[in-house]
């Protein structure tokens, strides 16, 4: 899995001119098919269909998924939504409540919240690294009164330094899916962070 950018003609491009990079040997990537097709779902009623664009690298062959930086690997959900719930519920909101705000179950919602939580320490220590590489002197973080919410808040502050370094806004759920390689709540979490300045 290897996340780009979300305008599927510029990852094309830079495919088919050798710009994309393997990221178990360097080798420069070559199409190689696309993926399934599934529906992502968005904000309140929003959908829509991704077909991922797939991979192969000239050097050691191996295939890669292309994944856009608007969605996480193996999730339904836009990367946004999640971001959106995982926020409300750094918050202390209920999962019952994000469930009915976003118009998603609270087993789901539940799930996203275990999930982060379970490895918030990992996405913190990445994310407040990522942020101190970024801007030298971040502006400071207070206290956090849980360890969920000390992670989304080491996400937003290294989004803000992205924006410092590079004059560019970007989603703080964008940027973790492209720091993660989208496995912000796959089954294990795979830290990337030099792949940011490329896929936003």
């Amino acid at each position: 899995m290897l996340t780009v950018g979300k305008d599927a003609r510029e990852v094309e491009r830079k495919l088919r001119t050798g710009l994309l990079a393997c990221s178990v040997c360097g080798g420069r990537l070559a199409p190689w098919s696309y993926g399934r097709t599934r529906v992502v779902f968005g904000e309140g009623t929003l959908r829509w269909r991704l077909r991922p664009r797939r991979a192969r690298c000239a050097q050691c062959r191996v295939t890669h998924v292309l994944l856009p930086v608007s969605v996480l690997a193996r999730r339904r959900d836009a990367a946004g939504v999640i971001g959106a719930a995982l926020g409300l519920a750094a918050r202390g909101v209920s999962c019952a409540a994000i469930a009915r705000s976003l118009g998603r179950s609270p087993g789901l919602v539940r799930g996203w919240v275990r999930r982060l939580a379970g490895r918030a320490g990992q996405v913190r220590a990445v994310f407040t690294v990522l942020a101190v590489a970024l801007d030298p002197d971040p502006p400071p973080a207070g206290p956090a009164p849980s360890p969920l919410a000390d992670a989304v808040a080491a996400i937003t502050a290294a989004a803000v330094a992205f924006a410092r370094r590079f004059l560019v806004v970007v989603s703080p759920w964008e940027l973790a899916a492209a720091v993660t390689s989208g496995s912000l709540l796959a089954p294990v979490i795979t830290a990337v962070p030099a792949n940011t300045k490329h896929v936003l």
